[in-house]
């Protein structure tokens, strides 16, 4: 594919168009191809990490303290519950602190965890290429040991989950010939976001991500959410799920990340997975404390973590559509999800024979 083509005339969102872009398989088969990527990639991931698949809810309680603001300002769809006096219900944008609380009222052990389809709406979402507000992705969690609260740990979980991405990666090549030839290297390459700051100062964090992702093919950014030597985070992370604060052996804040590839569809960085060690108390409080945030400890989840009645965890998630999208090689997200969009961008789509669902 060529050098994308950035159409910055929509009034809502952004969209880059790759030169020459034609869908390599229909829809018919491209929906085809999800339902089985789908049922392949969470039997893989399961057996990686040893996970049991469980149910999880789209909307809980704005009281629990359970749904997930993201970078901590991402405001949920809200609404009062008729039957339940007025009660306030939020659909979920992730289910990072639910999936804790579910690991230790199933009785979950070190070494076991879950899975789930997480189904989520995130209305103050920027639409573009990659981003959608309507979010479907794998919601994992699992229990670890206190000696497991380190970066070699982390790093470990990575390396199993990146392998299972290559390996249906794999897969999908042999049984659509037609697709590109696999795009991701054989081990992924991990690195720092203050040593990203370092090597690119005068780069956004989005553009380093593409830089290192283009130099290495795949790479996991340590470290997001703490301010870095220039005084800015690289991006943003609620103040009660990722432990960002937490030094590591190598000297960095953090123990936490995204796994990022390059994605030469779109000529740019890709996203596949957010994930990290969860806060332990000392972590929350700290972090609590940083974003003026320290109301929330009134909350039964923090309660609970902070009375010992939560599992120490680690988790994340896995883009869904994102997944499908790069392994299919898609131009935009819409062509393996059914979502809304701004009139223009869809237009625009149609145009350029990227056929949104």
């Amino acid at each position: 594919m060529g050098k994308p083509i950035q159409s910055d005339h929509l009034e809502n969102g952004h969209l880059s168009i790759p030169e020459g872009y034609s869908p390599v398989l229909n829809i018919r088969d491209t929906e085809k191809a999800i339902k089985s990527i789908k049922l392949c990639f969470q039997d893989k991931l399961g057996n990686a990490l040893n996970l049991q698949r469980v149910s999880a809810p789209i909307v809980v309680s704005a009281r629990s303290g359970i749904n997930d603001y993201l970078n901590g300002v991402e405001q949920p769809v809200s609404f009062q519950i008729k039957d339940m006096d007025g009660e306030r219900g939020e659909v979920v944008q992730s289910l990072a602190k639910w999936k804790r609380k579910a690991l230790a009222d199933y009785d979950f052990e070190s070494g076991e965890g879950l899975y789930t389809d997480m189904n989520a709406l995130r209305p103050d979402e920027v639409l573009d290429n990659m981003h959608s507000i309507y979010v479907d992705q794998w919601d994992w969690e699992r229990v670890m040991s206190a000696d497991e609260r380190n970066l070699t740990f982390l790093k470990d979980i990575v390396s199993r989950i990146y392998q299972a991405i290559r390996e249906i990666e794999q897969t999908v090549c042999k049984e659509y010939p037609v697709l590109p030839e696999p795009i991701l290297p054989e081990d992924i390459t991990f690195i720092h976001t203050e040593e990203l700051e370092e090597m690119y100062p005068d780069l956004t964090p989005r553009e380093r991500e593409s830089m290192i992702a283009k130099e290495k093919g795949a790479v996991f950014v340590i470290g997001i959410g703490a301010n870095l030597k220039s005084g800015e985070p690289h991006d943003g992370r609620a103040s009660d799920y990722d432990d960002w604060t937490t030094p590591n052996e190598k000297g960095f804040l953090g123990l936490n990340g995204d796994i990022v590839i390059w994605y030469p569809i779109l000529n740019r960085g890709f996203e596949l997975s957010s994930m990290g060690i969860r806060v332990d108390k000392t972590a929350l409080m700290r972090q609590l404390e940083i974003r003026d945030e320290l109301f929330k400890v009134d909350q039964d989840f923090h309660q609970r973590l902070l009375s010992d009645r939560l599992p120490q965890t680690i988790g994340g998630g896995i883009g869904q559509s994102r997944l499908c999208m790069m392994l299919l090689r898609k131009a935009h997200v819409g062509e393996v999800q059914a979502a809304i969009w701004p009139e223009q961008m869809i237009e625009t789509c149609k145009d350029n024979h990227i056929p949104l669902l």
